[in-house]
């Protein structure tokens, strides 16, 4: 017999050795407003067919949290393309991003036309069928060798080139409905779990749309996002010109060599890329109708936004600018004046936590011609000083003002738009595991920020992953709504960055203790990552994005 603690009722009991998640799930009685589909085992991310042959710790889970999205996301993206297998013969499908509350699906078939709606609905019929059939998801353990060999016969070289650079000896595998495919989280148990989803065609493609994470018995909203579709667009050129569709191409590169080429062309697209907004921003300086005065940037936690503005800086003075600089956050209200979250602690992300009102009012009293004193934030003390820092817009000047709520309109509501230049940088990963297995870009941030803070020795990076669902929260809030305005989006991702980061994040994730509740992340983060054939930094240059997260930055911070 062993005992399982469910950690929905805090009670225990006992079953026969081997049982499954599924089983145990019907002895436990508690509220479930939605279907579970998903546990934790030993804060380990499990699916529900897991069998428990030792005393163990589970939390059921549904769709609202993290981990349970990413098992319905996996199972449903793996619907679809079973769907368009079985009514496109010979099509592939590759589920290139997220993108509007859903993931984009680039369809490529045999005679090179685009999908038709007529197709689509047929897709759409069929994964229906699939799901009333209730087929169930299963689950072959298999050599890491018989797994290659069986996806080079089925004509899936994504995955070969994956599995090959896995460095694992025994891989997971699935069928549905007898279709295989390779996914790294678990999925649900069976089809009839995926009730909630859509399909509609979009720029060539598909877009597979997810429940609502608040009320997932809906749809999310869609939102258009052409912009940032045209970012991840031309990073997937670039990456095509370059042969490298996917983890398992990049993992080869380095393998032959090549990973100083990948460095310097991963830093030669970000410069050219800074300046060509430079430039822009010179353009409309000197537009004698219209002359840009501020240029306000912004972007979620992690996304290189100091970095960016430094170097951004360097090619606006090549331009024969002269850019003067400060934050938002020196315009934090005191500590004891911010606001607070619902559990007492307080909210350092929320708009109110900026005395906009007051940066406002310098950034007008500037561009009439005063010279302004401006703070900086204590975040020791937690209080905003006057150190004589100040500001004089003259002749040829620009002031670039960075911060997570600097494209906010209540920020700058009082000076005219065609004065302003807005720029939001966010990490656009273009590539993927394989053409089934997106990488949320919010790992590519998380992973920063968990190794910039534990060398600055601010977090741990249990602490980090403690605060990473706030920090998320608050920037569907307050800054995700406002990418779309930007007049540029600048894509921050490095394409071979999880390489780099690799070596720098095993050890501080192996620190998170097994018996908390960050270890699931952690132990997620250490499985995605060792996907990634590791790289030394040595060769990242000091002016590089990547040195604000991995130390060793020429600029200071």
């Amino acid at each position: 017999m062993v005992t399982v603690y469910c950690k929905n009722t805090d009670t225990s009991k006992q079953f026969q050795e081997g049982v499954t998640l599924l089983d145990v799930l019907a002895e436990f009685d508690f509220e479930k407003p939605y279907p579970i589909i998903s546990a934790k085992v030993n804060n380990v991310s499990q699916g529900l067919k897991y069998r428990v042959f030792n005393n163990r710790d589970v939390e059921f889970l549904d769709y609202r949290t993290y981990a349970g999205r990413r098992v319905y996301s996996s199972s449903l993206c793996f619907l679809l393309s079973k769907a368009a297998h079985d009514v496109l013969p010979g099509a592939s499908i590759s589920l290139m991003r997220p993108i509007s509350k859903g993931y984009f699906a680039d369809v490529k078939k045999p005679d090179g036309s685009v999908v038709s709606e007529q197709e689509a609905e047929a897709i759409r019929e069929r994964m229906r069928q699939i799901v009333e059939a209730d087929v169930p998801f299963r689950r072959y353990e298999a050599r890491s060798e018989d797994a290659i060999a069986l996806f080079k016969r089925l004509g899936c070289n994504d995955k070969v080139r994956l599995l090959e650079t896995s460095g694992e000896v025994y891989v997971n595998y699935y069928t549905l409905d007898g279709f295989a495919d390779y996914y790294y989280n678990a999925l649900v148990p069976s089809s009839s779990y995926l009730k909630v989803w859509g399909v509609e065609l979009y720029r060539n493609g598909l877009i597979l749309r997810l429940p609502d994470r608040h009320a997932p018995e809906k749809l999310a909203p869609f939102i258009e996002q052409s912009k940032t579709f045209e970012v991840f667009a031309e990073s997937n050129r670039w990456n095509k010109i370059m042969r490298l569709g996917n983890v398992g191409d990049v993992n080869h590169a380095v393998i032959d060599g090549k990973a100083s080429e990948l460095i310097q062309v991963s830093e030669a697209l970000q410069e050219k890329k800074l300046v060509q907004i430079a430039e822009e921003i010179e353009r409309r300086y000197n537009d004698p109708e219209h002359p840009v005065r501020i240029v306000l940037i912004t972007g979620p936690s992690s996304s290189g936004k100091s970095t960016v503005c430094k170097k951004l800086s360097v090619q606006l003075m090549a331009c024969g600018l002269r850019p003067l600089f400060f934050s938002t956050d020196d315009y934090f209200v005191n500590r004891v004046d911010t606001p607070k979250l619902p559990d007492g602690s307080y909210d350092f992300d929320g708009f109110d936590t900026v005395d906009h009102a007051k940066l406002q009012q310098d950034v007008l009293r500037m561009l009439a011609g005063e010279t302004v004193e401006v703070p900086e934030y204590n975040f020791v003390t937690g209080m905003r000083e006057y150190n004589g820092k100040r500001i004089h817009l003259d002749k040829g000047s620009v002031l670039l003002i960075e911060g997570i709520h600097a494209l906010n309109p209540g920020l700058t509501d009082m000076i005219p738009d065609d004065q302003k230049f807005r720029i939001f940088i966010n990490t656009i990963t273009s590539i993927a595991l394989d053409n089934h297995n997106c990488i949320p870009t919010s790992d590519n941030r998380l992973l920063r920020r968990i190794v910039r803070d534990f060398n600055l020795g601010a977090f741990t990076a249990r602490q980090t992953s403690s605060q990473w669902p706030n920090v998320r929260r608050s920037e569907v809030k307050w800054i995700y709504p406002y990418q779309e305005t930007a007049d540029v989006l600048f894509n921050s991702a490095y394409l071979i960055e999880f390489a780099v980061l690799r070596n720098h994040a095993e050890q501080i994730l192996a620190t998170v203790p097994r018996n908390v509740p960050e270890y699931s992340e952690a132990h997620r983060l250490l499985k995605f990552i060792h996907y990634f054939t590791p790289v030394s930094d040595k060769e990242i240059p000091p002016t590089s994005l990547l040195r604000e997260f991995v130390g060793g930055s020429s600029f200071t911070y």
